[in-house]
């Protein structure tokens, strides 16, 4: 599968992934479009843009219609704590995106299609294997989410079983981190929250003990392989991560470290900090010839260099939403 000269539509074009993932495709000499319901700024010249709501089926048949290549990005992101009060909010839009995108991919006959799963899909462990997933139940932290996600993949699954399609590709990327990431200080993840924080506090307060290890994964790592498994027209589940894990002490050091001013690390042992130790396994990856390229100092540090040089833009917008 190449991508130069294709018609190539990236759902979610405008996100942390989907920035990326644009830039990667025109520089394989793709036509690219990009879908989404916010107004892109930044993108590479020559990039269509098509504002849609992909809730609504006839506007998914419509951005699909004439696409050689799609890949899915389209979700909603939030942190554990807005999953656990608003799950309504996570499951509903997300069934509705991953429902609509796949069928009319299916009936406008695209070449390849790419669906982006989640970590979300896995029940607790240390270790996350691609065939375990149906083995168990998502974690009660990720439920609704976590089930909207499987309900992608079973929909891929069905098409193979009923129409013989074996051309979807299904990646299930870990804690991703990166420019254009949500710094939003109510619904950021992990990365960014303490990078926010950092920023306007002189002591950093954070959860736990730092002992915890997680796996993270740069969004342009993310976009490299999407691209690289439609382009090998993988179509088994593949976890992208780094396969080793971090602990969060590590994090908070490095982003203390990298920030450009003095701030003091403050420890809360009595708030929860979650399992002990959640990694995503790459040998299914790596057999595939695939392994990510940026590591972790680098690509933080690369994502403090841009909420230094956007910060303003991104408090703008979040006023905005607030209103």
């Amino acid at each position: 599968m190449k991508f130069k000269n294709k018609k190539v539509l990236v759902t979610g074009g405008t996100g942390m992934i989907g920035r990326q993932l644009v830039d990667l495709l025109v520089g394989k000499g793709a036509e690219v479009y990009v879908v989404s319901l916010d107004n892109p700024t930044g993108l590479p010249r020559g990039v269509s843009f098509l504002k849609a709501d992909l809730q609504k089926f006839s506007n998914c048949i419509e951005v699909c219609n004439g696409m050689d290549i799609i890949f899915n990005l389209v979700g909603v992101k939030g942190s554990p704590k807005m999953c656990k009060e608003k799950p309504a909010s996570f499951m509903v839009p997300m069934l509705q995106f991953n429902t609509n995108m796949m069928e009319a991919a299916r009936l406008a006959s695209v070449e390849w299609y790419l669906y982006t799963s989640s970590v979300g899909v896995y029940h607790p462990a240390e270790v996350f294997y691609e065939d375990d997933v149906w083995k168990t139940f998502p974690s009660e932290n990720d439920k609704f989410a976590g089930w909207a996600k499987r309900i992608g993949e079973l929909q891929a699954e069905a098409y193979e079983i009923q129409y013989g399609l074996k051309n979807i590709s299904i990646v299930r990327p870990a804690n991703v981190y990166g420019p254009y990431d949500n710094f939003d200080p109510e619904n950021a993840m992990v990365i960014p929250s303490l990078i926010r924080k950092a920023h306007e506090n002189d002591i950093l307060e954070v959860w736990g003990d730092g002992s915890p290890i997680r796996d993270f994964i740069h969004a342009r790592d993310v976009a490299r392989g999407m691209m690289y498994m439609v382009e090998n027209e993988v179509s088994e589940p593949v976890n992208l991560g780094s396969g080793t894990g971090v602990a969060i002490k590590q994090i908070v050091d490095i982003i203390v470290d990298n920030i450009n001013k003095h701030v003091s690390i403050k420890w809360d042992p009595t708030k929860p900090a979650g399992d002990k130790k959640r990694i995503l396994d790459m040998s299914r990856a790596k057999s595939h010839g695939f392994e990510t390229k940026i590591n972790i100092e680098e690509g933080i540090r690369e994502t403090i260099n841009w909420f230094s040089e956007n910060k303003e833009g991104i408090e703008q917008r979040y006023n905005v939403f607030r209103r």
